[in-house]
């Protein structure tokens, strides 16, 4: 039997990005019957670089991918891996998504040490870590009492900075600890409550059309999951028809419900006070292509509905 032919994956280097990696590699191998091998090559990231500090203050999206896809681009790795919520809305050029496998779990996870399980529940005043502007502004959508703090690093660096006392909870997504056989950890948050991030709980696999083989480009065809790509698409067309940065909390979901599509988003103030909610429906036959047309639409209606300029936060 002839030998499998590489294929260089790039990644990140954190145990989650590596899972992910790895996985993405497993699902070629198999999808290809063999003829394809993944090799994980591991880059750190600016944003890998910053423990401290938020994204807004280094430049935004784009900060977890940037390395990788110069290493696409420059030919060093024939596709790029990444947590579908840190890629920025326009892709490089040249650049394309080619597979989404299956989602994982959108929602967030609640974590504390003191065995409280809603953030509705915790005492007055108490301490919230996170870096995200979109977690912050819902969590002080329910509790403006609360104090937050930068919670930033890896899955086990904010999960080590709670068990050290640093906050009294924070929030993780349940995709990355459901990879990571960490689960049991966190109660899910019901999105009601904290409506999930844009791609949460996706993962991308990009690539150079032009660049990679017909083999390789046929067996990521195959890892592809179609309702997982309706649901990137149509999420991502809400962060592009708002302009979607780090700089506004957003957040938007396309889900299964009750035999049909259901999408909902939303833009909060920093301090979660005001809020513009818009949600829409498709049929389930619809084709799946055109469920990005929701996104757009929910966005264009929130935008109206906040009279057009968005509400940002502050360096």
């Amino acid at each position: 039997m002839a030998s499998p032919d590489i294929v260089r994956i790039g990644t990140r280097g954190s145990p989650l990005a590596l899972y992910q990696a790895n996985l993405i590699a497993a699902q070629i191998s198999d999808a290809s019957g063999g003829a394809l091998k993944g090799e994980i090559v591991t880059f750190s990231t600016k944003g890998d670089q910053l423990t401290t500090e938020r994204l807004i203050n280094s430049g935004g999206k784009g900060l977890f991918t940037r390395e990788i896809d110069r290493a696409v681009d420059d030919g060093e790795c024939e596709i790029g891996v990444h947590s579908l919520k840190d890629v920025p809305s326009i892709l490089p050029d040249g650049q394309a998504i080619l597979a989404y496998p299956e989602r994982v779990d959108p929602r967030d996870g609640f974590l504390t040490t003191s065995g409280i399980t809603r953030l509705q529940d915790l005492p007055q005043g108490a301490v919230l870590g996170t870096a995200s502007l979109r977690r912050e502004a819902q969590a002080l959508a329910l509790r403006p009492d609360l104090r937050v703090v930068t919670f930033r690093g890896s899955v086990q660096t904010r999960l080590k900075k709670l068990e050290d006392g640093q906050a009294d909870a924070t929030f993780l997504a349940m995709a990355g600890l459901i990879r990571l056989e960490l689960g049991k950890l966190a109660t899910p948050v019901p999105a009601s409550d904290m409506l999930p991030a844009a791609g949460q709980g996706i993962i991308a696999v990009a690539a150079r059309p032009e660049s990679i083989s017909a083999m390789l480009a046929d067996t990521l065809a195959r890892i592809d999951h179609a309702p997982t790509r309706a649901m990137a698409n149509a999420e991502r067309a809400f962060l592009t028809e708002l302009d979607g940065s780090c700089r506004t909390a957003m957040a938007a979901q396309l889900s299964l419900e009750n035999g049909g599509w259901a999408m909902r988003g939303e833009v909060l103030a920093p301090d979660g006070q005001t809020r513009w909610v818009a949600d829409a429906t498709a049929l389930l036959s619809n084709n799946l292509d055109d469920l990005a047309d929701l996104g757009r639409t929910l966005g264009q209606r929130i935008r109206k509905d906040a009279g057009g300029d968005l509400p940002a936060f502050e360096d």
